[in-house]
C-alpha cells in the first residue's frame, strides 16, 4: 500500500462507521475512493442532484442546509449525500463548501457493497444526522408564548360567547339575563358597539346598597368605556392590568368586535391547570365522582404543556403520574369500600404507562403481582380489581380489547406464579404469546409493595435476555412493525376505513419501543423507559452511540407530533387517536417526519440482519 493509500487508511480507521471493519476490509477501502477538492464557497450538491457517491470530510467543513436554513455543519471524518445513496432518491439538502476542503469519495456500487457486508454501515448513514433531527424537535417544540403557564394568550381563555343586552334594558333584566347565563357580568351593546360593562359587584354597590330602582336602565349603573384587551395579549398582561386597577373582569376584543370576557376565575383556573396541582386535588377527592371530574382536566394540561416548551418525553411522564394519582386515589377508595386487603400486594402498570410514555386516547394495562403468602383466589382481589378498571374506564380510560387488565385472573398471580409464566415466555414463547411477553415486560408497581414488582423485574429480565428463542420471536416482532414509509421515501396512508388517507404515527413509536425492549433485554437491563433503555444497550456494546442517539431523537419527534395532533383535537371537541393527516403539515415537518421513520426503517435493518432467526 503505497503512502497516500495508508494515510486514507488511517484516517477512515479513525471515525466511525469505519473504525468497527474488520482489518482486510479497512486495508481495500482507500483504493476503491477519489480525492477531491472543494473552494470555499463551491456547492457540492444541490437539491435534486442525483446522489451516486459518499461524500467523507478529509479536512475542512461543509454546510448543509434546507431552504436556506443551517441544519448541520460536516467537520473532518464527517459524511454527507448518504440519504441519497441509502434511499436511492435525489438529495434534498444544499452542500456548500463553508473553508477549503478536502472530500473522499465513495462510489455508489462500492457504498452498496460496503452496505451489504457490514449494516452497521447502513445504520450509521441512515437518513441523516441525528443533529437535523434534533434541530427539527427544537423547531417543533418552540413555544408559542414562553414557558410560563400564565403566558397563555387571552384568546385561548374565551369558553362562551359574551353575554350582553342594549343600554336601554332595566337593570332588573340585566340581573335576569346574568343569572340564566350563570355569568358574574355583562356586556352593554349598542350593536357591535361596546359602551360598558355591569358586573355582580355593581349590582350590590350601585344598584341594591345605592337603592337604585331595578326599573333603571342598565347604563346608568354600567362601568362606561371599560378596560379592554386585544385577543392576542398574554395571560400575564390581564393579570396585570386587574391586579393594577382592582378588576375582575376584562372584555378581549379583535379588529373591533368583542369576542368574549377573561376574568379572574379564568386566571385562577389556568394556573390549576398546573399538574401539581390535579395530582393534590386528585388526592383530595372523596368518591370515585370526584376522581372523575378531576380526570377530565388532564386533556387541558396537557394542551397546556405542547403550547409551551415541554418536550414529549417531559409531557409522558405527566400524564403518567397523572394517571397513576386516579389509579392510585381509585385504589384507597376501593380498599376503604372492601376492607383491608388480604395479604401484601402491588397495582402494577403495563406498556406505556409503565414506561411513562402515555400520551392522550390510550386505554388500559395493569395487573396485580401479590406475595408469595397470598391467596389469589380471595375475591377481595377481584372486587378491587372490578372497581378500579371501572373508575378508569369512568375517567376517560377504556378497557383493554385484549383483557390484559388485573379483571382477568390471569394476570393477578402471586410472584412465584408471575415468575413461572415468565418462565414460559422465555423457554417455549409461542408465537401469539410474544405480544404478551413484550407488555408485560413494561411493568411498573404504581400503589402498594412496589419491592414486589421491582423483585420480579429484577429476575425475568436476566432471563429473557438469555433466551435466544424469546429473542428471536421480539426481533421478528420489531421488524414486522414497519413505520409508514415506502422505499421511495413516500408516506404509506391508511386506504379504507375511517381514518383513510392517515398516517398511523403509533407504527412509528411502537417500532422504536420494540427495538429499544429487544435491545435492552439483550442486555439484561432492567430499565424501563425507552430512551433509558438506548442508552442501556450503547453502554453494553449492542448498539452505535449514534445509533441510539437517531432513535431517542425519533422517538421524541413522531411522539411530540402526536401530541400536538392529540391536543389539536381535544381542542376542537374530537376524540384523541395517532392518526395523522401529512396534508395538515408544513414541508419541513413532513421532510422530518420522513427522516425519522428512515432512521427507524434503517434500525429494524440493522437488528434483523444481526439476530438469529425464528426456526
Amino acid at each position: 500500500m503505497d503512502v497516500e493509500l495508508a494515510e486514507i487508511r488511517d484516517f477512515l480507521a479513525e471515525h466511525a462507521p469505519f473504525d468497527a471493519l474488520p482489518a482486510d476490509v479497512l486495508d481495500r477501502l482507500p483504493a476503491r475512493c477519489t480525492v477531491s477538492y472543494a473552494r470555499r464557497g463551491t456547492v457540492v450538491l444541490r437539491p435534486g442532484d442525483r446522489g451516486d457517491r459518499l461524500y467523507l470530510v478529509r479536512s475542512g467543513a461543509v454546510d448543509i442546509t434546507d431552504d436556506g436554513h443551517l441544519v448541520d455543519r460536516v467537520g473532518a471524518g464527517g459524511g454527507f449525500g448518504m440519504s441519497a445513496l441509502v434511499e436511492h432518491v435525489p438529495t434534498r439538502y444544499a452542500a456548500t463548501a463553508r473553508e477549503d476542503t478536502l472530500l473522499l469519495e465513495l462510489p455508489q456500487p462500492d457504498f452498496d457493497a460496503l452496505v451489504a457486508e457490514h449494516p452497521s454501515v447502513a445504520v450509521h448513514f441512515a437518513a441523516t444526522h441525528h443533529g437535523r433531527i434534533t434541530a427539527a424537535i427544537a423547531q417543533l417544540q418552540a413555544p408559542a408564548r414562553g414557558s410560563a403557564v400564565l403566558k397563555t394568550s387571552v384568546r385561548d381563555l374565551l369558553r362562551v360567547d359574551p353575554v350582553s343586552v342594549a343600554p336601554s334594558a332595566t337593570v332588573a333584566e340585566g340581573a335576569r339575563v346574568m343569572t340564566e347565563a350563570g355569568v358574574s357580568s355583562l356586556l352593554v351593546m349598542d350593536g357591535a358597539a361596546l359602551l360598558g360593562i355591569v358586573t355582580d359587584r355593581d349590582l350590590r354597590r350601585r344598584v341594591l346598597a345605592a337603592g337604585v330602582a331595578p326599573d333603571r336602565p342598565v347604563q346608568e349603573v354600567m362601568t362606561p368605556d371599560p378596560v379592554t384587551l386585544p385577543a392576542q395579549a398574554l395571560a400575564l398582561e390581564a393579570m396585570l392590568e386587574m391586579t393594577g386597577r382592582n378588576i375582575h373582569h376584562l372584555p378581549v376584543v379583535e379588529d373591533g368586535r368583542v369576542l368574549g370576557l377573561v376574568t379572574t376565575t379564568d386566571l385562577v383556573r389556568l394556573e390549576r391547570s398546573n399538574p401539581v396541582y390535579v395530582v393534590a386535588d386528585v388526592q383530595r377527592q372523596a368518591d370515585v365522582a370526584g376522581v372523575v371530574e378531576q380526570a377530565a382536566r388532564i386533556p387541558a394540561v396537557v394542551g397546556q404543556l405542547v403550547r409551551e416548551d415541554a418536550s414529549a418525553a417531559d409531557v409522558g411522564r405527566v400524564v403518567a403520574a397523572l394517571t397513576d394519582a386516579l389509579t392510585r386515589r381509585l385504589v384507597v377508595l376501593a380498599e376503604s369500600a372492601l376492607g383491608p386487603a388480604p395479604g401484601r400486594y402491588a397495582w402494577a402498570a403495563l406498556g406505556s404507562a409503565a414506561r411513562e410514555e402515555q400520551g392522550l386516547g390510550g386505554d388500559q394495562d395493569h395487573a396485580l403481582v401479590l406475595a408469595d403468602d397470598a391467596d389469589p383466589s380471595d375475591p377481595w382481589w377481584a372486587a378491587l380489581a372490578e372497581r378500579v378498571t371501572e373508575g378508569l374506564e369512568a375517567c376517560g380510560l377504556p378497557r383493554c380489547d385484549g383483557d390484559v387488565m388485573a379483571t382477568n385472573p390471569r394476570w393477578r398471580l402471586r410472584v412465584g406464579g408471575w415468575r413461572v409464566q415468565f418462565g414460559r415466555w422465555s423457554d417455549e414463547p409461542a408465537p401469539d404469546a410474544v405480544l404478551q411477553a413484550a407488555i408485560f415486560y413494561d411493568m411498573r408497581a404504581v400503589h402498594g409493595d412496589a419491592d414486589l414488582v421491582e423483585g420480579l423485574r429484577a429476575e425475568v429480565v436476566p432471563l429473557g435476555g438469555r433466551s435466544d428463542l424469546l429473542l428471536a420471536h421480539l426481533t421478528a416482532q420489531a421488524a414486522r412493525m414497519r413505520p409508514p414509509i415506502g422505499f421511495f421515501r413516500g408516506f404509506v396512508l391508511e386506504d379504507a376505513g375511517e381514518h383513510r388517507d392517515t398516517l398511523d404515527l403509533k407504527r412509528g413509536i411502537a417500532a422504536i419501543v420494540q427495538l429499544a425492549r429487544v435491545h435492552a433485554l439483550r442486555a439484561r437491563s432492567t430499565a424501563l423507559g425507552t430512551g433509558a433503555r438506548l442508552t442501556a444497550a450503547r453502554d453494553a456494546g449492542l448498539i452505535a452511540a449514534e445509533a441510539a442517539t437517531d432513535l431517542t431523537d425519533a422517538l421524541e419527534l413522531l411522539s411530540y407530533l402526536r401530541l400536538r395532533h392529540q391536543a389539536a383535537q381535544v381542542a376542537a371537541g374530537e376524540a384523541p387517536d395517532n392518526h395523522l393527516d401529512p396534508r395538515r403539515l408544513g414541508s419541513l415537518d413532513r421532510r422530518h417526519l420522513r427522516d425519522a421513520f428512515a432512521i427507524v426503517r434503517a434500525a429494524q435493518h440493522g437488528l434483523s440482519s444481526r439476530s438469529p432467526q425464528v426456526g
